[in-house]
């Protein structure tokens, strides 16, 4: 028997009221334990998708199905599976931490379980606050508290949209341990990020989204190697005033007042190239002072990728 993927999207498109297409025909599988980045600049349709696939909204056509669950003629066994994160810091002022996660396990028909919710909040460095009211937090430590309520009912899926927005970099670095340990486990880990850098930390693969199409969905590292382009940098002994003709089949750039020579080169064709380019440099007289190299980041691709989509 095929085990289905964790998540199947067909066909999905959401047009509202007022005539705007925020979901073009979105296609897409996600498969247990994987963290799938979903990428894309504001108003590119990730939240309406992740509201869609939560059940939160209702999509115009298509079907979505989560552990072979259709989210709408098997709402109740689809949603039990699914843990959300939303970019809102919505959550109960009054309430201490234990009693807010507590209740949302319930919320769920799940029997009381202390030492999951202990688990959970010891693992999220929330332990020490669990008898505090969540209006005493801070934003970092309320939006641990909102990733504490989604995984108090053991779901199998965690959609987390927007996690570490307004989040410190010490904090940040804290829920990128707690997902990958999550997906370690088995949990299928869904995110959008504004932090191209946390896509490109954790992320097993990467979708793109721009004006609710879905551009590009690649693996990390073949997306990297793909689309990433390198630029070495020569450092000369003494500067130019032109780019020697010998040497304009590189598309060589003079920067840095004529004392360096910039090479931009796709990742994939390395080697050759540079061995020829630095052939042809000392062929041309010129001395070299230093070498370096950069690489593009997930950033740069991401740029291009939007700026390049309809």
């Amino acid at each position: 028997m095929t085990v289905p993927p964790m998540i199947a999207i067909e066909g999905l498109s959401k047009t509202y009221d007022s005539g705007f297409t925020a979901l073009k025909n979105v296609s897409l599988t996600i498969e247990r334990g994987e963290i799938f980045a979903l990428l894309g600049p504001n108003g590119a349709g990730k939240t309406t998708l992740i509201s869609i696939v939560c059940g939160l909204a209702r999509a115009s056509t298509g079907r979505v199905t989560i552990g072979g669950h259709d989210i709408v003629s098997d709402y109740r066994a689809a949603r039990s599976l699914v843990g959300l994160v939303p970019q809102e810091l919505t959550t109960d002022a009054f309430e201490t931490v234990f009693a807010t996660t507590s209740f949302s396990r319930g919320l769920f028909g799940k029997p009381p379980n202390p030492a999951h919710i202990e688990k959970v909040l010891k693992d999220l460095s929330l332990w020490d606050k669990k008898d505090s009211r969540i209006m005493t937090l801070s934003g970092g430590m309320k939006r641990r508290v909102l990733i504490a309520k989604a995984l108090s009912h053991e779901p199998e899926v965690l959609f987390l949209d927007e996690p570490t927005a307004g989040v410190d970099v010490e904090l940040r670095h804290d829920m990128w341990r707690v997902v990958r340990t999550l997906a370690d486990s088995g949990v299928t880990v869904i995110l959008t990020t504004h932090y191209l850098e946390e896509a490109e930390e954790m992320a097993d693969r990467i979708g793109v989204i721009n004006r609710g199409e879905l551009i590009l969905v690649q693996e990390k590292t073949e997306l990297m190697k793909r689309l990433g382009s390198k630029q070495l940098t020569i450092e000369l002994g003494t500067p130019l005033a032109a780019v020697p003709d010998s040497l304009a089949a590189y598309g060589l750039v003079l920067a840095a007042e004529g004392s360096e020579l910039v090479y931009t080169y796709e990742a994939e064709a390395a080697g050759n190239a540079i061995a020829a380019l630095l052939g042809d440099v000392a062929a041309a007289g010129l001395t070299l002072k230093d070498l370096r190299t950069e690489e593009s980041s997930l950033e740069d691709i991401f740029v291009s990728l939007v700026r390049g989509s309809p």
